[in-house]
């Protein structure tokens, strides 16, 4: 049947091989469960079309193999009475039923080889949704806790950098303390040496220059009579 050719790789997938090979596991396991659901429907629809079939074929098979026995019954109570002839019809009908019993077994028997191979990929996909929603939020709670530590990881070298940035920034600033120390250091070296020859010597000089202007308010003094 064709559609058991179509579903032959639903029986063979496999979900953990699925599941390592994309590159983003929550999303292709929602993907993946969608379409095993849309192909549930699908093999539910067809699985019950041939549980019909085989349902069917064994309704003719069960009502050929009645015709059976009916008419060699009814060749058995022919003969008792008497009548060959009637015998005779009756084993010739039911002969035309023991040919028929060959062909519609064999129509039964691949009608339930198809429905159990129907069955079998339901009861597949069935338990492979059911795996699937089991397993959905643990793989996303898994993605999600990659997802932060990748932001995590991100903000620590953020960190890192920023300490990198305050290393810079003291390393700096010392250079601009070392600047301003030196820069002091050559004004303090060319500042003048103090001369203390000429400090004293001025120090005399305005003594000297105090004791003319006494001599000379003393003179002035005596002249007015004072």
């Amino acid at each position: 049947m064709g559609m058991l050719d179509r579903f032959t790789d639903i029986i063979k997938a496999n979900i953990n091989d699925l599941l390592d090979k994309c590159e983003d596991p929550a999303k292709m396991i929602d993907q993946y469960l969608r379409n095993l659901t849309e192909d549930l429907a699908e093999v539910k629809q067809e699985t019950a079309g041939v549980m019909a079939e085989e349902t069917r074929t064994k309704r003719l098979v069960d009502e050929n193999a009645a015709e059976v026995a009916k008419y060699d019954d009814l060749a058995r109570k022919a003969l008792a009475a008497g009548n060959e002839d009637d015998a005779r019809t009756f084993l010739a009908k039911k002969q035309q039923f023991d040919a028929r019993a060959a062909s519609l077994q064999e129509s039964y028997e691949a009608a339930c080889a198809n429905a159990a191979k129907m069955r079998q990929m339901y009861d597949k996909l069935v338990s492979d949704i059911e795996e699937l929603n089991g397993r959905r939020d643990a793989v996303k709670a898994k993605v999600a806790v990659a997802k932060t530590q990748d932001k995590v990881n991100s903000i620590a070298s953020g960190v890192d950098k920023s300490a990198e940035a305050m290393g810079a920034f003291a390393r700096m600033e010392a250079k601009a303390d070392g600047m301003l120390d030196r820069s002091n250091a050559m004004s303090e070296l060319n500042a003048k040496p103090v001369d203390e020859a000429a400090a004293l010597e001025a120090k005399y000089a305005a003594a000297g220059s105090d004791a003319a202007v006494e001599d000379e308010l003393a003179k002035l003094k005596a002249e007015m009579g004072l």
